[in-house]
């Protein structure tokens, strides 16, 4: 395929419009601010060392440029507001680097355009080029933390089907910190900088996703109205054959009973040729028959010689890479689509009225992290999250409790963690 239209040519694109014939015009935006403390490795809660903090902004505008071309253009900065030499030791996003090394721990502030996009509609056909957010099973924009990774894509969707949406993507770029397809299954393109989340990668750069750009394709069905049915396939030339199949049925004999399976299957090829193949399968049961109130139960199963883990392709696999698995964790993620992993999790969510309260566990046995070290060695891990969350007009907060007792963290003792979010949009 082409190479990816470059960023300055959409910007002469949107610069050289006439303003006055821009129509529609959308702004929006949020201000975030995030807090996390805990008392792994000898530290104590709310200490600087144990702690960090980061704030971020996002602003964003769209509109139509013609009849049927529409535009988004949005902006993202980071910054920790010199925290972390006096209340916290880290940032929370991984786009920031160290400005200052030998001398004090000052951590740089950082700004990118995360998206900036043409997109034209004919009939039930949309085409979309640019920098935007992408939301496919194995490469996706992790939108958890405070500020997701992007790509530079072209993207087809079409849905003459009825019931279907077909979706073809052509990703070029990626920002997240560990683009797949290089040297070794542990060498990334994209190096983290300083932060929590290991998602976008030093100074929130683009590099080649996948070596040389990655093919998606997906099918999504919903012909029988109570099941949602998709099937993806991605491709990098040079790393793997990727296949997501999974299917979510809302049951039509009992009100409120939900069921779910996933599988995954990741090929090695190119430069990893040799590497074993990964695979895993995820069920899921849930009930929201209670009125506020939502349970669910899930189980998943990666395969022992798994190289690659079922998780996100775009951003860190080979250590905590987000995973779109049933029971991927609240906090501790790159377990569940661990080689050998077996994982349970149980989640609950119930609306009070005076606020939205969450709880969920999960279990996972034997989880892998370095499938390329001899020994191979299984990890366990344990985790409890509570959540609480309250709007107050336009600002959102949330407090989270996070108990975590996993073999490879605080030599194998179980641990606290508190974290706040705030966030106001406009």
């Amino acid at each position: 395929m082409k190479k990816i239209v470059g960023m300055s040519l959409l910007a002469a694109v949107l610069l050289g419009s006439n303003a006055s014939a821009i129509d529609n015009v959308k702004v929006n935006g949020d201000a975030k601010l995030y807090y996390h403390t805990d008392n792994q490795d000898s530290g104590d809660l709310f200490n600087q060392s144990s702690s960090a903090a980061d704030t971020a902004l996002r602003l964003g505008i769209s509109g139509d440029l013609l009849k049927n071309v529409a535009f988004g253009i949005t902006g993202y900065a980071i910054s920790t507001l010199g925290l972390e030499n006096s209340m916290v030791a880290s940032a929370w996003s991984s786009a920031h680097t160290v400005s200052n090394p030998g001398g004090s721990a000052d951590v740089s502030d950082e700004a990118w355009l995360g998206e900036l996009w043409i997109a034209t509609t004919f009939g039930k056909t949309t085409f979309k080029a640019g920098r935007m957010l992408l939301d496919s099973p194995l490469s996706f924009s992790e939108t958890w933390s405070i500020a997701p990774n992007s790509y530079e894509a072209f993207v087809l969707l079409n849905q003459d089907i009825p019931d279907t949406t077909v979706v073809l993507v052509y990703a070029g770029h990626s920002n997240g910190v560990n683009s797949v397809g290089y040297t070794n299954p542990i060498v990334a393109n994209n190096t983290s900088g300083n932060g929590l989340d290991g998602v976008l990668a030093d100074g929130a750069k683009f590099g080649t996703h996948g070596a040389q750009g990655a093919d998606v394709a997906g099918i999504i069905n919903n012909s029988y109205k109570p099941l949602t049915a998709q099937a993806w396939y991605w491709n990098a030339e040079k790393a793997a054959d990727a296949y997501w199949l999974q299917g979510d049925l809302a049951c039509e004999w009992v009100k409120g009973l939900k069921m779910g399976a996933q599988y995954a299957y990741i090929s090695p090829k190119g430069v990893f040729e040799g590497v074993h193949d990964s695979e895993g399968l995820a069920l899921m049961l849930g009930y929201n028959g209670i009125e506020n109130l939502k349970v669910s139960a899930a189980y998943s199963d990666i395969d022992k010689n798994s190289v690659f883990k079922i998780a996100n392709l775009a951003t860190n696999n080979t250590v905590s890479a987000q995973s779109k698995l049933y029971t991927e964790a609240f906090w501790n993620r790159g377990y569940v689509g661990s080689a050998d992993a077996q994982s349970w999790k149980m989640s609950a969510e119930y609306d009070a009225g005076i606020a939205e309260l969450g709880a969920s566990y999960t279990n996972v046995n034997n989880a892998i992290f370095d499938t390329l070290a001899t020994p191979r060695i299984g990890v366990d891990m344990q985790e409890i999250a509570l959540t609480v969350k309250k709007s107050f007009g336009s600002l959102d907060t949330t407090l989270v409790y996070i108990s975590t007792d996993a073999d490879d963290q605080n030599n194998g003792s179980q641990s606290n963690a508190l974290q706040v979010y705030l966030t106001l949009n406009f």
